[in-house]
């Protein structure tokens, strides 16, 4: 499990976050939950940072938070806070609903390794 800067787990982080969220909204964990389509545990599980939820489920949490989902996506540790510009690959993988979220992940997964890899790596100019 990735830590944070501060020593918290990046899915305690997130669940602070949402938990932040949620109460400067005025929404009752219960009416969050309903707006969502999950349940009461599982929500109060994600904001105390025994659950990572899935992309689906943070853009549900988004849209009902007013929230930018790619915020959460970072938060989440979903998509990198990348220093080499865009995140649109990242952003267009985690949009496209053809895809289910293991698929996802796996693509995701795959492009950050080539990153890694390309990191490491001279440029070849040809």
């Amino acid at each position: 499990m990735a830590i944070g800067k501060d020593g918290k787990t990046v899915v305690a982080s997130l669940g602070d976050f949402l938990r932040e969220q949620r109460l400067a909204s005025r929404l009752s964990l219960r009416q969050l939950a309903e707006q969502v389509g999950v349940s009461n545990p599982y929500l109060s599980q994600i904001e105390r940072g025994l659950r990572r939820p899935s992309a689906e489920v943070l853009q549900q949490i988004a849209k009902a938070l007013r929230i930018s989902a790619e915020q959460l996506y970072v938060r989440a540790g979903i998509v990198s806070p990348v220093a080499h510009g865009d995140q649109s690959v990242e952003l267009a993988v985690l949009a496209d609903a053809g895809l289910t979220e293991r698929q996802k992940q796996s693509l995701l997964d795959v492009y950050a390794s080539f990153l890694a890899l390309n990191a490491g790596e001279p440029r070849d100019p040809s």
